[in-house]
């Protein structure tokens, strides 16, 4: 039998809490055999400075060193040009024919599947866990599961998880002001970013 693989996609611009968190609550909801931490290298969605693929992987290291069901992909940082999920998928699929792929969003992320890089295979290629919160958007969400599984034959399941007020813009935002972030990040995390002297 193949593993359950979550994958944890996204720019980790720096990786936080909020991250590593949804991660773990994933792993155990669904019993995942392992939770692949995989930044992009070249987003087509985001437009802001976004730091060293050296700098954000190391990071990713660090936060994840002490789990052992965590791991590191470098496979989009591998790439030349604008990264796609759906390449990714493609990619991991083609190396684990046997395993299964579950790809983990937030609910924001949801809603903008089908505006994602050709949505038909992509839904073809992984499940998709989604994070929500008790009672939030609860009917939005649910119609848009119906859709999605009905235009796309997507496999979806919702993964219920308590709303954390910590984004990476925010982090940056704090550090480039003075303000402390621990507790935003692992320790290591925040003493690399200080010790680099990142988002000065």
């Amino acid at each position: 039998m193949g593993r359950k693989i979550g994958i944890m996609g996204g720019t980790f611009n720096p990786i936080h809490i909020g991250h590593l968190m949804l991660a773990e609550h994933a792993y155990e909801e669904f019993s995942l055999d392992e939770v692949i931490f995989l930044p992009s290298a070249r987003p087509p969605h985001k437009s802001q400075h976004i730091l060293s693929n050296i700098d954000r992987r190391e990071m990713i290291l660090l936060a994840i060193e002490d789990n052992p069901h965590f791991s590191f992909s470098s496979l989009e940082f591998e790439r030349k040009g604008t990264t796609y999920t759906i390449d990714t998928m493609s990619e991991l699929n083609k190396r684990y024919p046997m395993d299964t792929f579950y790809f983990i969003i937030g609910a924001d992320s949801f809603f903008a599947l089908e505006s994602w890089h050709n949505p038909k295979i992509l839904f073809g290629q992984t499940s998709f866990l989604v994070a929500t919160r008790d009672g939030h958007q609860e009917e939005e969400l649910k119609k848009h599961k119906d859709k999605l599984e009905k235009q796309y034959q997507a496999k979806i399941e919702f993964l219920n998880f308590p709303n954390i007020e910590i984004s990476s813009s925010n982090i940056r935002k704090r550090v480039m002001e003075g303000k402390f972030i621990n507790y935003y990040v692992p320790k290591m995390v925040e003493e690399y970013i200080y010790s680099h002297n990142l988002y000065r």
